[in-house]
Protein backbone atom coordinates (compact mmCIF):
# COMPACT_ATOMS: atom_id res chain seq x y z
CA UNK A 1 0.00 0.00 0.00
CA UNK A 2 0.94 3.31 -0.90
CA UNK A 3 2.11 5.73 2.10
CA UNK A 4 0.23 8.38 2.89
CA UNK A 5 -2.73 7.93 0.98
CA UNK A 6 -5.37 7.99 3.63
CA UNK A 7 -6.19 11.10 5.82
CA UNK A 8 -5.47 11.42 9.52
CA UNK A 9 -8.03 10.60 11.37
CA UNK A 10 -8.57 13.18 14.59
CA UNK A 11 -10.89 13.42 17.50
CA UNK A 12 -13.64 16.69 17.00
CA UNK A 13 -16.55 17.67 18.85
CA UNK A 14 -19.46 17.61 17.61
CA UNK A 15 -22.64 19.65 18.55
CA UNK A 16 -26.31 18.84 17.39
CA UNK A 17 -28.69 21.63 16.88
CA UNK A 18 -30.45 21.03 20.52
CA UNK A 19 -26.88 21.37 22.28
CA UNK A 20 -25.95 18.04 22.85
CA UNK A 21 -22.54 17.05 22.37
CA UNK A 22 -20.42 14.13 21.28
CA UNK A 23 -16.72 12.87 20.54
CA UNK A 24 -15.52 11.34 17.35
CA UNK A 25 -13.03 10.67 15.13
CA UNK A 26 -13.06 12.63 11.81
CA UNK A 27 -10.78 14.25 9.09
CA UNK A 28 -12.32 17.50 9.31
CA UNK A 29 -10.75 20.51 10.21
CA UNK A 30 -7.94 19.92 13.15
CA UNK A 31 -7.60 18.19 16.52
CA UNK A 32 -10.42 19.78 18.65
CA UNK A 33 -12.26 21.23 16.30
CA UNK A 34 -16.03 22.02 16.52
CA UNK A 35 -18.65 21.13 14.12
CA UNK A 36 -21.95 22.69 14.79
CA UNK A 37 -24.63 20.87 12.69
CA UNK A 38 -27.36 22.55 10.81
CA UNK A 39 -29.82 19.60 11.15
CA UNK A 40 -29.35 15.95 12.59
CA UNK A 41 -31.26 13.51 13.23
CA UNK A 42 -33.83 14.93 15.85
CA UNK A 43 -34.75 17.63 13.40
CA UNK A 44 -34.79 16.54 9.80
CA UNK A 45 -37.99 15.01 8.27
CA UNK A 46 -36.51 12.23 6.88
CA UNK A 47 -35.48 11.16 10.32
CA UNK A 48 -38.29 12.55 12.42
CA UNK A 49 -41.36 11.44 9.71
CA UNK A 50 -41.98 15.39 8.69
CA UNK A 51 -44.98 16.04 7.20
CA UNK A 52 -44.71 15.53 3.91
CA UNK A 53 -47.55 13.15 2.04
CA UNK A 54 -47.35 10.66 -0.57
CA UNK A 55 -49.01 11.54 -4.14
CA UNK A 56 -50.26 9.35 -6.44
CA UNK A 57 -52.43 9.82 -8.74
CA UNK A 58 -53.45 6.51 -10.43
CA UNK A 59 -49.68 5.52 -10.50
CA UNK A 60 -47.68 2.70 -9.35
CA UNK A 61 -48.65 3.13 -5.69
CA UNK A 62 -52.49 2.71 -6.72
CA UNK A 63 -51.39 -0.46 -9.26
CA UNK A 64 -49.90 -1.83 -6.79
CA UNK A 65 -52.52 -1.07 -3.77
CA UNK A 66 -55.07 -2.26 -6.12
CA UNK A 67 -53.46 -5.36 -7.10
CA UNK A 68 -52.67 -6.86 -3.90
CA UNK A 69 -55.02 -5.19 -1.61
CA UNK A 70 -57.11 -8.39 -1.32
CA UNK A 71 -53.82 -9.94 0.35
CA UNK A 72 -53.55 -10.92 4.08
CA UNK A 73 -50.25 -12.37 6.22
CA UNK A 74 -52.63 -13.70 9.33
CA UNK A 75 -50.84 -15.84 11.38
CA UNK A 76 -51.92 -19.69 11.18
Amino acid sequence: MKADTHPKYHMIKVVMTDGTEFTTRSTYGKEGDKLNLDIDPTTHPAWTGGSQHLLDRGGRLSKFNSRFSGMTFAKK
